[in-house]
């Protein structure tokens, strides 16, 4: 996708001379940095993984993760199932 931005003149020459030292486009520096920046702003788990993933990683999204997860969804259903409603009123 194309957008226009303003960016300050030293700034934008500092960025043009990086991009030249690395022997990449000024479009692959400009991207880089911005993804960058996403992956280390707090919102970031907003727009894709969640904060506490960071805590547990690969252990929660592990099939054993799920697999338990699924079993212990499976007993809170069941024992919901064993409520009476009529004792709740």
């Amino acid at each position: 996708m194309k957008t226009t931005i303003e960016i300050p003149d030293n700034t934008l020459r500092r960025a043009e001379s990086l991009a030249a030292d690395k022997g990449i486009t000024l479009t692959e520096l400009v991207t880089e940095a911005v993804e960058d920046k996403l992956r280390r702003s707090p919102k970031a788990a907003q727009a894709g993984e969640p904060s506490w993933m960071k805590l547990y990683g690969a252990f929660a999204k592990s099939e054993e993760m799920r697999a338990e997860t699924r079993q212990i969804q499976k007993l809170i259903d069941s024992e919901f199932e064993r409520i009476n409603p009529e004792d709740w009123k």
